[in-house]
């Protein structure tokens, strides 16, 4: 049976102000656990997308005073991202996926005639994974990704921001001098410093957390689980037989995403 964007859309919107801070924006990301707002106007009309992503390309990653200042300044209409991608409820969950996938973003405004409704995300995707009857036969090893974005423990937190930013990830995995997994600095550990900066002294390891691994051999649905009950969007893939030895790869929920967009996908049939 044929499933649908209103199947899975969240309804309702969580918006701010086009005049909302920045700092003001990163406490609703933070207290709502979501990673975006929609930014509307004083009719509550849609004028743009404002998310964690934006806020980690900021001039406060630098460190510098100035660039602490520009960005105490500037708001959400400033840095919003607009146009709004859209798309209409009654449109099948396939054509919402690939729009995902072929414009390399992480949610679409869910319309009805033409009417701003909600919401759907990659991480609706993901949920209808792990509430779905049957288990899937994927595993995590057939749609993770094999590579790592890395850096040391002692490497300085705005060095990890920028790297992040530059080669447009949201998380490194932080390792010790022998290469050892010590945890992970993800966008939402950096959202606290939007507002008052980033002490130059901090290193990864002052901010890091545990890093959530699974096996290689999971079931795709447990994968899903997990990033669920976690609030997490990604996994560390490592062999359960070998623990100790490096990483083999990234979970994340854009990959089980392009896994369920695919024709031959049993969400397909």
């Amino acid at each position: 049976m044929e499933k649908f964007v209103r199947d899975l859309m969240h309804r309702g919107l969580l918006t701010c102000t086009p005049g909302a801070t920045l700092g003001q924006v990163a406490v609703l990301l933070t207290q709502r656990h979501v990673h975006a707002l929609i930014v509307v106007d004083d009719d509550n009309s849609p004028l743009g997308i404002i998310s964690d992503y934006d806020l980690l390309a900021g001039e406060w990653l630098s460190g510098e005073p100035q660039g602490l200042a520009t960005m105490r300044n500037l708001t959400a209409g400033e840095l919003m991202s607009s146009p709004i991608d859209t798309v209409e409820s009654d449109i099948p969950l396939q054509a919402a996926a690939n729009t995902l996938i072929e414009k390399d973003i992480n949610r679409l405004l869910v319309t009805e005639g033409g009417v701003p409704v909600g919401v759907i995300s990659t991480s609706d995707f993901v949920s209808s994974i792990a509430k779905a009857e049957k288990p899937l036969r994927e595993t995590v090893a057939d749609v993770m990704s094999d590579a790592i974005l890395v850096c040391r423990n002692k490497t300085p937190l705005t060095s990890a921001a920028r790297t992040m930013t530059q080669a447009g990830w949201r998380s490194v995995l932080v390792v010790d001098a022998n290469g050892k997994p010590e945890g992970v600095v993800s966008g939402k550990d950096l959202l606290p410093f939007v507002k008052n900066g980033i002490d130059e002294k901090l290193t990864v390891r002052d901010i890091m957390h545990p890093a959530l691994t699974i096996d290689i051999h999971a079931p795709l649905r447990e994968a899903a689980e997990l990033m669920i009950q976690k609030h997490h969007h990604r996994l560390v893939v490592i062999d359960m037989t070998d623990p100790q030895a490096f990483p083999l790869g990234i979970i994340s929920s854009f990959d089980i995403v392009a896994e369920m967009a695919k024709p031959d996908s049993i969400w397909q049939k």
